[in-house]
């Protein structure tokens, strides 16, 4: 990959990764309620996930959509049927006591980096990088490259909804605003489906 398409490959990983979506939605809610260091392994579950995806894509699973498109269309409603679920449980979870938050467990890294797949917004953000930033003729280097930079950056990026998460819990005192907190975080999920599902 050429220098002169790092900085703006840079420049799209972090717009594209710090604004509003499921995994920023969800590690703002994990935040407020599990604490930063109890959110790690699902922020690094999104990173790693995520550059994962963007390396197989890259290598060729693009061209299996491309021979299947119907693939990529059950992928995204799957993806979607899930985030509305997840919604559902945010929008209906209590307030937990710190007892009951030590023992309830945030989404573990594994969870985090296989819901990458059926993240609608992940795929927009992997294809269109893979096709705007891949030089022609590109290596399979480039393409490491590029997950890896996707990687690195996530980690600042969507780590800082987790620490904006963690300093709303000294706002959030109370159980109601506690509820309201997690119904809004709630309707952002569903509202992040609305620009995605209508491509």
């Amino acid at each position: 990959m050429s220098p002169e398409l790092l900085l703006p490959l840079c420049t799209f990983a972090t717009i594209s990764t710090i604004t509003p979506g499921p995994n920023n939605a969800m590690m703002l809610a994990s935040g407020l309620n599990y604490g930063f260091t109890r959110s790690l392994p699902h922020l690094f579950g999104i990173c790693c996930g995520f550059a994962f995806m963007i390396f197989a894509t890259g290598l060729g699973l693009h061209a299996v959509f491309d021979q299947v498109p119907m693939l990529q269309v059950i992928l995204k409603y799957a993806g979607a049927l899930y985030l509305l679920w997840l919604a559902w449980k945010l929008a209906h979870a209590a307030p937990m006591s710190a007892e009951q938050a030590g023992l309830s467990k945030p989404m573990s890294f594994f969870g985090a980096a296989a819901f990458q797949w059926i993240n609608p917004k992940a795929w927009v953000m992997a294809v269109g990088a893979l096709t705007t930033y891949l030089p022609p003729g590109f290596s399979t280097l480039d393409v490491a490259m590029l997950a890896s930079v996707f990687g690195l950056i996530g980690i600042f990026c969507v780590g800082s909804w987790a620490l904006f998460g963690v300093a709303m819990r000294r706002v959030l005192q109370d159980a109601r605003s506690v509820r309201i907190f997690n119904l809004v975080m709630a309707l952002l999920l569903v509202g992040s489906l609305y620009p995605i599902l209508l491509t």
